[in-house]
C-alpha cells in the first residue's frame, strides 16, 4: 500500500469528526474556505454549505465571497481545521490586513 493511499485514509477518517461543523480550508493554492463540513469522499472532496471564501490584502480589509454550497477537490486541499466560531466572530475582518498566501 502507498503512502499516499495511507495517508489519506488516515485524513479521511479524521475528518469525520468535522462534519457539521465550521471548518477552515486552505487550499494548495493559497485560498481560503470557510463553512460547515457538510461530506467528504475517498479523495477528500470537501462538500461545505453556508460557505465564503476569505480574500485577503494587505491594503484593505478582508473580502468575504458568499459561495453558498462549495465542493473542493481533493487534490487542492492542503488544510483543514475546525474553527473556533466564538473566537471567530469577535474578529473585525474589516480591519484585517494580510499578505494573500497564493
Amino acid at each position: 500500500r502507498s503512502s499516499v493511499g495511507s495517508s489519506r485514509s488516515t485524513m479521511a477518517s479524521g475528518l469525520e469528526s468535522y462534519v457539521n461543523h465550521t471548518v477552515s480550508i486552505v487550499t494548495s493554492d493559497g485560498r481560503n474556505f470557510v463553512g460547515t463540513l457538510k461530506g467528504f469522499d475517498q479523495t477528500i472532496n470537501l462538500i461545505l454549505d453556508d460557505s465564503h471564501e476569505r480574500v485577503y490584502s494587505a491594503t484593505q480589509g478582508v473580502e468575504q465571497v458568499v459561495l453558498g454550497l462549495h465542493i473542493i477537490r481533493g487534490d487542492n486541499v492542503a488544510l483543514v481545521g475546525e474553527m473556533d466560531e466564538a473566537l471567530d466572530a469577535r474578529l473585525d475582518l474589516s480591519s484585517l490586513r494580510a499578505e494573500p498566501l497564493g
